[in-house]
């Protein structure tokens, strides 16, 4: 049963926004109620979209006094259904995509400040009008938003060089369960006044505030950019040609991708434009990015002696090197469109884990054998940022199974992988977060300081448990 609002106090929430700016018709708030998988569906009395941070503090204020439940969403691309309200619960959606504006782009200092319902493309876009880069790239940067990325501490592809969004990001705005308003928007590269209250909420999945603006780094644009596609016998070969590259290239390695034959085969089927771009056949493969400073012959020499040496250890068998930007591109559409391409395919269950990254082959081939084990015909899609230890581990349904009973073992097979991840001296989440997916997995895995931690912490900003409830921690209120 769903729990009920009263229409006062739906009207009170409306009267902050304007009619036109709260949703409460079924037709209109299912797109924020269902995330992409499709694995969670939550349901909500109201969708608010705010047009300032005025309008989110009095949405806040309002909800502490009436001790209501806040979801905050961005661009609804989460995997963990960290953006998603309960299930028969009477969650508001606090929607930021209103919340769009790019107020500051400072060239000079390299910063960036922009409103979080900012959609990542657009960061990238104006960062590059103004001749500089914002490295975060993600598969769904056309739709994702800057809020979302911080509250999950996005990664993506350029982590190897730039960092995570804890890196990319100088400072926020943010607004508390209460209502108040914290202007942490600073600019500086050093400033150790206190405690880092900018590193509390990054990551925190909106379970401590509402981020509503953000100053993002900016850098200066690479002159030399390459991409190369390497094929591979093994993950032990990708692993030593990463520490081939790492050595030759240093900090100009802005990517280094693994990628398994059955991933090239998926996207090459299912994916419009995607075609292999080897006439051979490997079982792996590496996709290998370098940014210089300097020019592009520069960029040129350094991707030609990785392969050198590459094809000299015994450790390349074959490999293309991208000619033009449009190449470029396509080489990393076909990785981008990985786990997508695994739909058509029928149910898969995924997993976001890191492990270090000397330990990747040895991780690698023990859940392999233990999934085949377990679902034998299972069809292991496992590709990621070789380069940070971020392994997503996917598994597609074997061919012709039954696609629920399949996806009923989602909880059984985690818990195998995760454990061998575990083992392994990982993470269960590398990028993706925590949200609902992996909240009870959490508990029982880290350390009872750290929940209790934890706890404390929440408990200290939102006291009455109205932010992102049962959301990275189980809540006892709301």
């Amino acid at each position: 049963m769903t729990t009920i609002v009263s229409p006062e106090l739906i009207a009170s929430f409306i009267d902050i926004v304007g009619s036109g700016n709260a949703l409460s018709s079924p037709a209109d708030t299912a797109p924020y109620l269902v995330e992409s998988r499709g694995l969670y569906h939550g349901t909500t009395p109201l969708v608010l979209r705010p047009g300032s941070v005025e309008e989110v503090s009095r949405i806040m204020r309002l909800a502490s006094q009436t001790r209501t439940a806040i979801v905050p969403q961005g661009g609804n691309t989460g995997h963990v259904a960290g953006q998603i309200p309960r299930e028969g619960k009477a969650d508001m959606v606090l929607s930021l995509e209103r919340l769009n504006r790019i107020r500051d782009v400072d060239p000079v200092g390299n910063v960036i400040v922009a409103d979080a319902g900012c959609i990542l493309a657009d960061i990238q876009k104006a960062a590059d009008d103004n001749g500089r880069l914002f490295p975060l790239s993600l598969g769904s940067e056309g739709s994702a938003r800057i809020g979302g990325n911080l509250s999950t501490n996005a990664g993506g592809t350029a982590v190897l060089a730039y960092g995570n969004m804890r890196q990319l990001c100088l400072g926020l705005e943010v607004v508390l369960p209460t209502g108040e308003i914290w202007n942490g928007l600073r600019r500086l590269k050093k400033d150790n006044t206190g405690y880092d209250l900018r590193d509390l909420f990054i990551g925190a999945e909106g379970t401590l505030g509402v981020i509503t603006g953000a100053v993002l780094k900016l850098f200066p644009k690479p002159l030399g950019h390459q991409v190369a596609f390497a094929g591979l016998k093994s993950v032990e070969d990708a692993l030593a040609l990463f520490d081939r590259a790492s050595s030759l290239c240093g900090p100009a390695l802005t990517g280094f991708e693994l990628m398994p034959r059955i991933g090239i085969e998926f996207t090459s089927r299912h994916i419009p434009g995607v075609r292999d771009p080897m006439p051979s056949i490997h079982p792996w493969y590496a996709l290998i990015d370098i940014s210089t400073p300097d020019s592009e012959e520069g960029a040129e020499r350094m991707i030609e002696g990785v392969l050198e040496t590459g094809v000299g250890d015994g450790l390349v068998e074959n490999a293309v090197i991208a000619t033009n930007e449009t190449q470029r591109k396509a080489l990393w559409h076909m990785r981008e469109s990985m786990s997508p391409a695994q739909k058509p395919e029928g149910g898969s269950i995924k997993h976001d884990v890191s492990v270090p990254v000397s330990s990747i082959p040895a991780f690698m081939a023990e859940a392999d054998a233990a999934v085949m084990k377990a679902i034998p015909g299972a069809r292991i899609c496992a590709f990621g940022h070789m380069g940070d230890g971020n392994i997503h581990y996917n598994i597609s349904q074997p061919v012709g199974a039954d696609k629920q009973a399949f996806i009923d073992r989602w909880r059984e097979i985690n818990a195998i992988v995760h454990g061998i991840v575990l083992k392994h001296g990982g993470s269960i989440s590398a990028e993706h977060g925590i949200g609902q997916l992996k909240r009870d997995e959490l508990a029982e895995i880290r350390p009872a300081i750290e929940i209790d931690l934890m706890q404390r912490i929440k408990h200290a900003f939102d006291p009455a448990g109205i932010m992102n409830p049962d959301k990275v921690l189980r809540s006892s209120s709301t």
